[in-house]
């Protein structure tokens, strides 16, 4: 049976989310939740998944802050239909040497009886990578044209 999700709990929890209160995100997350960040986790150790509300709490909490400290979280675009919601939003921070790190990601929840049981976030990740080394991730090279058959690889 699908259990509808109102706008306005969405926003809700969106709102606790912009905010990090995580007393508050909490009324909003199921004790069976699973939540996923795409994203590189050598770099990017908050990416991944975590299974239960403590797990995801902690991440929140402690797991992000030790990457960078978010300053803004603005939501762009927001679609209920039924249990499930997505989200276009804007993340800003700061890393720890101060840099301003800003990037795009989306969110595609899934509710039951208002609360989030299922969270997949999709990070512009080479973006948030790039801002959190302070550097491209690809140095000027020469054109792959270029480049001697023993110097291609593979990914």
């Amino acid at each position: 049976m699908t259990h509808t999700v109102t706008l306005e709990t969405a926003q809700a929890f969106f709102k606790a989310y912009a905010a990090r209160d995580i007393a508050r995100m909490a009324e909003f997350i199921a004790d069976d939740v699973e939540w996923t960040i795409s994203g590189p986790v050598g770099v990017l150790p908050f990416c991944g998944t975590r299974q239960g509300k403590k797990a995801v709490l902690d991440l929140i909490e402690k797991g992000v802050p030790s990457v960078f400290r978010v300053v803004s979280f603005v939501l762009d675009q927001l679609l209920v239909d039924g249990d499930r919601v997505a989200s276009l939003n804007r993340l800003s921070a700061h890393a720890p040497d101060g840099r301003v790190i800003s990037y795009r990601l989306a969110h595609f929840l899934r509710f039951r009886d208002g609360k989030i049981v299922e969270n997949l976030t999709l990070i512009d990740s080479f973006d948030a990578v790039e801002q959190v080394l302070g550097h491209p991730l690809v140095p000027d090279s020469p054109p792959l044209a270029d480049a001697d058959a023993g110097d291609v690889v593979a990914i």
